[in-house]
């Protein structure tokens, strides 16, 4: 049968998924009864991926067209996850790059148009979404043009198709439609597909080798390494060399071969050069290693994934409250659970630190956030400090990341977005006013002044704000940022919360939590309206008397909490405070939990002096 191998393309929410939806749903891969027929975002397995309306992890299906297969690749468009597309974009031949008919070519666009051309893929441009209210599809045409003039290493890269689609619908033309409402398919688009993207290169009679670009797991075969077969044939039973990045050789047995069907992993007796598998049997494999033909051992070039910008330390959770709510709450089975994740995650790196913490190392606040949220719900209790931000020494210089920072924003709120971003060091490069009344921002900033951005927009521009960025390079170090937030109100005793003591608290600030929740002293339970940290008993119970006033009876009205969620929490933190984080809460505290500690601590800083605290 003949192949394909495409991958799909974007920036963040400009529709890959659901095109990837249409094109398994018209490939007839599923029966007119299958669930699948009925679902939308069919890829985005993930719990996560569902609640967040994002691509996490890139996957693989794969359709059959015309007498030939096309294993198509999903990969995500949010910056945080670039390391899943550099990695997945080397087992293609070409990609679909989908732009939205509104916002047209946006920061993400240009990293991912930039990898897949410097990989040397044919490139399809789908205009996406041309019935949206403000598409400006011709602009966009042209925008598309002068980026690929910007990034393209070859003459012959200006050459590239476009397409029409709107992908919610299942629709496509190779021209602009001049009633897009009219019936159509996606059929233009997969003879595009077939007419423009070449077969992939491989010596099916040579001896096999294959580079493993990603890894899955179950508990049924173990270890999955999954790639593309450079040359050769896949049979189970073969003995084969893993050859790691490192240069070490390790023998190794292929126990099955798999190949995509529609969402399905279905086990093939052979598979030959260009196709895209998953075998079983080669337990210690790691993405970057190339598996070979035990009497051929050659090694492929290794995969590059860009260096992390962000770290946060994890350790075990050492609250009042430790042990109360997760299954797994000791630093030896969160540094196991780290370990697991590192084979896959192939943008996370680990340091251990001092004091049983672990350093994690990731591309941005998300990228972490996900990998935080997902050890919640698998059980695990840990605490984690603020996000801080990687530099690094070149010449004797400190040097850290910069990013390009694009905002999408009503336009009667670009004022107060603009002063946010100003305060944090934020320099303006461009400004544009779209059609429908929004305006787009973009700015050069420190990753530093990234921290804690996303939801103080959110909060000035009443939700309407549309944040991205992405990684620039990296720079002399600025001096430090001013203090962006206020003090916190700390609880001073251990109890239940009361109306009474949160009513006393909402009269020097916004408060966190409910009434007749546990908290412990030490505890953040708010944020003070001043500069300064504020300990006050939210346990405290009105005093009964037998004193009777007219007012006695006047119920308390509390102002309803603020319930923080998990990214919101990690924004929050300051360098002396710390986010527990359990299946069942998220809990903000102090690191000193004792306030006489605290004070000693913060006197040894301004005096210099380093002291033991208890």
């Amino acid at each position: 049968m003949k192949l394909r191998n495409v991958a799909i393309i974007a920036h963040v929410d400009h529709g890959k998924t659901t095109l990837v939806d249409g094109l398994l749903k018209q490939s007839k891969i599923f029966r007119e009864n299958e669930a699948a027929m009925s679902q939308t975002l069919i890829l985005d397995s993930n719990d996560q991926e569902r609640e967040r309306g994002i691509t996490i992890l890139a996957k693989n299906t794969a359709i059959n067209y015309e007498g030939t297969k096309i294993n198509i690749i999903d990969t995500p468009g949010h910056a945080d996850f670039s390391g899943e597309v550099e990695r997945t974009l080397n087992m293609a031949d070409g990609a679909i790059l989908v732009i939205d008919a509104q916002e047209g070519p946006m920061p993400q666009t240009r990293f991912v148009l930039k990898k897949a051309l410097a990989l040397g893929l044919r490139l399809i441009v789908v205009v996406n979404k041309i019935d949206k209210r403000g598409a400006r599809v011709e602009e966009v045409v042209h925008e598309t043009a002068d980026l690929f003039l910007d990034l393209a290493t070859d003459e012959a890269q200006l050459d590239f198709a476009v397409y029409y689609a709107i992908g919610r619908e299942g629709k496509c033309w190779q021209d602009l439609p001049d009633d897009p409402s009219a019936p159509a398919s996606l059929t233009p688009l997969l003879d595009g597909i077939l007419q423009l993207v070449p077969e992939p290169d491989g010596d099916a009679d040579g001896p096999f080798q294959m580079l493993v670009a990603a890894l899955d797991w179950d508990n049924y075969q173990g270890k999955y390494a999954i790639g593309r077969i450079s040359r050769g044939v896949a049979r189970p039973g073969i003995p084969v060399t893993l050859l790691t990045k490192g240069g070490a050789t390790e023998a190794a047995r292929i126990d099955k071969v798999y190949v995509s069907h529609g969402l399905k992993r279905l086990e093939a007796p052979e598979a030959v050069a260009g196709d895209i598998v998953a075998l079983t049997g080669i337990k210690n494999a790691g993405i970057g290693d190339t598996i070979a033909d035990a009497d051929a051992p050659e090694a492929l070039p290794t995969i590059e994934i860009g260096e992390p910008t962000l770290k946060i330390a994890m350790s075990a959770n050492t609250s009042p409250f430790a042990g109360r709510e997760g299954q797994h709450v000791t630093g030896r089975k969160l540094l196991e659970r780290i370990y697991r994740e590192l084979e896959t995650n192939v943008s996370l790196r680990l340091e251990e630190g001092d004091g049983g913490e672990y350093i994690v190392s990731g591309r941005g606040e998300l990228h972490l956030a996900v990998f935080i949220e997902t050890l919640r719900r698998e059980g695990y209790e840990l605490q984690v400090g603020k996000p801080q931000v990687i530099t690094k020494l070149v010449d004797g210089v400190r040097m850290e990341p910069m990013e390009e920072l694009s905002i999408e924003v009503d336009t009667e709120y670009v004022g107060a977005v603009a002063g946010e971003v100003g305060r944090r060091r934020g320099v303006l490069l461009a400004r544009h006013d779209n059609a429908d009344g929004s305006t787009r921002l973009l700015f050069e900033i420190t990753t530093r002044g990234l921290i804690g951005l996303r939801s103080q927009l959110l909060t000035l521009s009443r939700g309407t704000a549309v944040m991205n960025s992405i990684f620039l390079c990296f720079e002399p170090a600025a001096p430090p940022l001013p203090k962006l937030r206020n003090g916190a109100l700390v609880a001073s005793e251990t109890g239940k919360t009361a109306t009474y003591g949160l009513n006393n608290a909402q009269a020097h600030g916004i408060t966190f939590i409910p009434p007749q929740t546990q908290v412990y002293q030490g505890m953040i339970v708010g944020l003070h309206s001043r500069d300064n940290d504020l300990e006050i008993n939210v346990a405290k119970e009105k005093k009964q008397t037998n004193v009777r006033s007219s007012t006695a009876d006047i119920a308390v009205i509390l102002t309803p909490p603020t319930i923080l969620s998990l990214e919101q929490s990690l924004d929050f933190l300051e360098d002396d405070e710390l986010l527990e984080v359990t299946p069942k809460s998220l809990r903000l505290r102090k690191r000193i939990l004792d306030p006489t500690g605290r004070v000693r601590a913060k006197q040894s800083v301004s005096t210099g002096v380093l002291t033991s605290i208890p």
